[in-house]
C-alpha cells in the first residue's frame, strides 16, 4: 500500500507508522489522518504484528497537530472526510484505543496541540530527552473536547490537565515525566531502539492476555467516546465563526490573536 504523507513498516512482530511530514513538523492534515487510520488498520489485520510504535520523521517533532495551513471555516480542506472538521481525527483516536495491540508513541521532539493528543492516548509513551509537550487550542481558535480533554485529566489529574489547556505552556520531557504524561524519557539517539526494546518485552507475553487487559483499562473511559463525539460537532460549527478564524489566522500571520473583541 501507498502512502504519501506517512510511512508503514512490519517487522519481527512490530509495526511502525511514522508521520512523515517533517517540513511542517509532522502537522497532519485530511490525507495524513486518513493515512494513519489505514496503517492502524492494517497493523490490526496483521497476525504477525503484535505491537505497534508511532513517531514521527526527523529529529525536531513528533507531530505538531493539525496543519492551520489547510484549515478553513469549513474545516480542514483536502481529501474527502466523514467527519464535518474536515480529517477524520476522531476516527483515528478510536482506532489507537481499539486496535487490540499496545501502541507506543516514541516522541521524538514537539509533541504540540493535536500532536500531544496523539501520544496521551497511545498505550505507553517513551520520550526523547529534547521532546517537548503541550496543548495550543485556545491559542488558535480550537480544542479537543474527547480524550484530549476528559482523558488527559485521567493521566495527570484535573488541575493540571486544565492548566495545560487553560495557559497553553510547553513541558520538558522531564515535566512530562514527573506529572505522569510519559513512562521514559531516554536521550534521543536511544528513543526507537528503547521503543523496539519495550516492544520486544511486550512480544514475549500472551497476545490475549495483553488484548484482554487493553480492554479492560479502555472500557473505563469509552464513555468520552460520546462525549467527543458530540464536541467534535461542536467543535465544526465553531471553526466557522470569527473568533476561531482569529486565533488560526493570527498564527499564519505570526501575531498575537486578538480575541478581546470576542467577550463584548
Amino acid at each position: 500500500m501507498g502512502y504519501t504523507d506517512i510511512l508503514y513498516d512490519a517487522k519481527d512482530g512490530i509495526s511502525t507508522i511514522i508521520i512523515n511530514r517533517p517540513k511542517v513538523l509532522n502537522a497532519f492534515r485530511a490525507e495524513t489522518v486518513t493515512e494513519m487510520i489505514e496503517a492502524f488498520h492494517a497493523a490490526w489485520a496483521d497476525r504477525t504484528v503484535g505491537v505497534v510504535i508511532l513517531t514521527g520523521a526527523g529529529e525536531r517533532a513528533f507531530c505538531a497537530g493539525g496543519d492551520q495551513s489547510v484549515r478553513e471555516a469549513g474545516g480542514y480542506q483536502g481529501a474527502p472526510a466523514r467527519s464535518d472538521l474536515g480529517l477524520d481525527i476522531e476516527e483515528l483516536h478510536v482506532v489507537i484505543r481499539d486496535i487490540p495491540k499496545p501502541v507506543i508513541a516514541a516522541v521524538n521532539g514537539w509533541a504540540i496541540g493535536g500532536g500531544n493528543v496523539l501520544q496521551v492516548i497511545c498505550d505507553l509513551t517513551i520520550a526523547a530527552e529534547t521532546a517537548r509537550f503541550g496543548q495550543v487550542g485556545p491559542r488558535v481558535g480550537s480544542v479537543d473536547p474527547g480524550f484530549g480533554t476528559a482523558y488527559l485529566a485521567r493521566l495527570v489529574g484535573e488541575k493540571k490537565a486544565r492548566e495545560i489547556w487553560y495557559l497553553c505552556r510547553q513541558y520538558s520531557a522531564a515535566d512530562a515525566l514527573a506529572m505522569g504524561l510519559v513512562n521514559a524519557v531516554v536521550p534521543p539517539d536511544r528513543l526507537m531502539e528503547e521503543a523496539r526494546s519495550w516492544a520486544r518485552e511486550m512480544l514475549a507475553f500472551s497476545p490475549t492476555a495483553l488484548k484482554l487487559a487493553k480492554a479492560s483499562f479502555n472500557a473505563d473511559t469509552d464513555h468520552i467516546k460520546g462525549i467527543g463525539g458530540l464536541g467534535m460537532s461542536a467543535v465544526a460549527l465553531y471553526y466557522g465563526t470569527e473568533e476561531a478564524l482569529e486565533g488560526k489566522n493570527a498564527f499564519l500571520d505570526r501575531r498575537k490573536p486578538d480575541f478581546g473583541r470576542f467577550r463584548r
